[in-house]
């Protein structure tokens, strides 16, 4: 079944019919991702990754090193000191 139809311009430009825009939940600045599945070429809103996916990314070498929480404290005051230095 058939959601909606495009016209490429001249440009290679695609107009995305407000059915699809519904559904994928974009608007104006939405970022969309055009990807290959076999014969199939599958278009997604971009940026929806789970909390796993992007644990892997942030840390590919494993969880980072646990600190105590007098260490977290000192980062904090350090940041803070940095934050408001007098420049």
């Amino acid at each position: 079944m058939t959601l909606a139809h495009s016209k490429l311009t001249s440009q290679g430009q695609v107009s995305v019919p407000a059915e699809v825009r519904r559904k994928l939940g974009v608007g104006p600045g939405s970022v969309l991702e055009w990807d290959e599945e076999g014969e199939r070429v599958v278009v997604r809103r971009a940026g929806r990754f789970t909390s796993e996916e992007i644990h892997r990314r942030l840390f590919p070498e494993g969880p980072p090193k646990r600190h105590s929480l007098e260490e977290l404290k000192e980062g904090v005051r350090r940041y803070i000191q940095g934050r408001h230095a007098r420049r």
